[in-house]
């Protein structure tokens, strides 16, 4: 049974439309949702990014879905601030909350004014900042020095259960390596062979917890349209690590993006006007082993995507692959 959920954009909806948005996805037929954690867009067109925390406490309040997000403890987030606000979404809403906790990209951490650090040193305060969040939601009273310093730090509200923490993988060898820590595993789309060698190596390597995947995509009535869309959101996103980690504003990844062109875009959104060749690619990718696939439509206007996939795309995936009740 594969659960297929909603991925709230907040670097491309204003907040109170991404809100209205997953009611609605909540009333099509989508089971879950997730977001991403930012302080920029991806691009200028993007042209949002509001605080995921705020607008995950109005989500859940408002809807019935279990929800995710993925954050970057250690450079703008001290973990004990992480800690504190996974321990107090678990503590008001039992079992319907995770996190999703990876090192990070330098356009939303530069913020700080601190020196971006190397990749290695990036992976290993991350591995810091998940003994202390855990160790927190365990009641501990947490003093830690190291890559991250924390001084007695202690979670007054905490949840009867600690919301699972989950692994923000790209790349075989981060999956690999997460495995070590992480309740579970969540990627994006690639070439089947490159996720099915991910979920193996997590696999292998111990990882427990579901996999889950988040999928890109492009849809409009009209082919043209949504090429345009794909295109004009998301060519930003194109780009293999380690430059989107690395580059510092929505400026730089415009100028990266300066020669992608529209055919370029389609190894990162799959792009069509036919709801039945979109229900075939999420089969395929339901039928790699993923637990949870989370749908990104790319456009900015959600409620058209909503309504189609809700009314063609999820009825004939639970037909195909089976879905969550």
């Amino acid at each position: 049974m594969t659960i297929f959920g909603f991925h709230a954009s907040h670097e491309q909806v204003h907040p109170t439309a991404l809100l209205r948005a997953v009611q609605r996805a909540e009333q099509a037929g989508f089971e879950a949702a997730m977001c991403s954690d930012h302080i920029a867009p991806w691009n200028t067109m993007q042209g949002e990014s509001a605080f995921a925390w705020s607008w995950l406490g109005a989500a859940l309040a408002t809807t019935h879905l279990r929800f995710g997000v993925v954050n970057a403890p250690g450079q703008r987030y001290h973990p004990a601030i992480v800690a504190q606000a996974i321990g107090t979404l678990g503590a008001m809403f039992p079992g319907r909350f995770w996190a999703a906790l990876g090192s990070g990209e330098n356009m939303n951490e530069h913020v700080t004014g601190e020196p971006w650090p190397r990749k290695e040193l990036r992976d290993a305060r991350l591995v810091e900042c998940v003994d202390v969040i855990r160790r927190l939601l365990a009641g501990e009273e947490v003093t830690h020095d190291g890559l991250v310093r924390v001084d007695r730090a202690q979670l007054w509200t905490l949840p009867e259960v600690a919301p699972a923490l989950v692994a923000p993988a790209v790349t075989v060898a981060t999956a690999r390596r997460s495995a070590a820590w992480a309740d579970g595993l969540i990627t994006i789309n690639q070439p089947h062979d490159v996720l099915r060698e991910m979920v193996a190596a997590y696999r292998d390597a111990g990882g427990r917890g579901p996999v889950a995947l988040q999928v890109h995509l492009s849809w409009a009535p009209d082919q043209a349209e949504a090429e345009r869309l794909a295109f004009e959101q998301w060519r930003t996103n194109v780009f293999s690590p380690p430059l989107p980690w690395d580059l510092d504003t929505p400026e730089a990844f415009e100028k990266a993006a300066a020669f992608v062109r529209p055919d370029d875009v389609h190894s990162a959104v799959r792009v069509s006007s036919d709801l039945g060749r979109h229900a075939e690619w999420l089969a395929e990718y339901a039928g790699l082993g993923f637990d949870e696939i989370y749908l990104h439509h790319v456009g900015p206007q959600q409620d058209a995507f909503v309504d189609a996939f809700g009314a063609e795309v999820l009825p004939a995936l639970r037909a195909s692959v089976g879905g969550a009740a």
